[in-house]
């Protein structure tokens, strides 16, 4: 049997684990093409509308827990996904597909519009830009993160 080796380590030269760069490709959704590189606030910004809009466990490259369960709720709730419903388990999920990301440190003043006359009042470019979808759900909140803080404006 092997004998056990005792190396002496110093509590002086044990450093905390550094946070990882966040500078990464700057993804254009919409047309599916990468635009050059993106650090810092825009990167955690692009990272947290990535986790939202990627269902948890449907995507074999990420782990269990990257992703959201909002997808999944709405549709197990088998058409009972009324505002209140919505308005209670939403910010839940968020703050669970968030929570895996570091630099994302609290999530709160969620803010939500289910009628094309919500919509349009509370978000107006957003609006402009998507028009009513019918059983959409636009959705307002803040992040605070390590680079300062970003209000976050998703369509769910």
């Amino acid at each position: 049997m092997k004998e056990s080796v005792y190396i002496p380590l110093l509590v002086t030269q044990v450093e905390e684990a550094a946070e990882p760069p966040s500078k990464t490709y700057r993804l254009d959704l919409e047309d599916g093409r990468i635009l050059g590189m993106v650090d810092g606030q825009e990167a955690v910004r692009q990272a947290i509308h990535k986790a939202i809009i990627t269902p948890r466990w449907k995507c074999l490259i990420y782990d269990n827990q990257y992703g959201s369960e909002i997808e999944a709720a709405v549709i197990q709730s088998q058409g009972r996904a009324n505002r209140d419903y919505i308005e209670a388990v939403v910010p839940g999920f968020v703050r669970d597909a968030l929570r895996p990301d570091s630099r994302v440190t609290l999530v709160y003043n969620f803010v939500f519009a289910f009628t094309p006359e919500e919509k349009a009042e509370r978000f107006p470019a957003l609006y402009d830009l998507m028009g009513d979808e019918g059983d959409s759900v636009f959705v307002s909140f803040d992040a605070d993160t390590v680079y300062g803080t970003v209000q976050i404006k998703e369509v769910i």
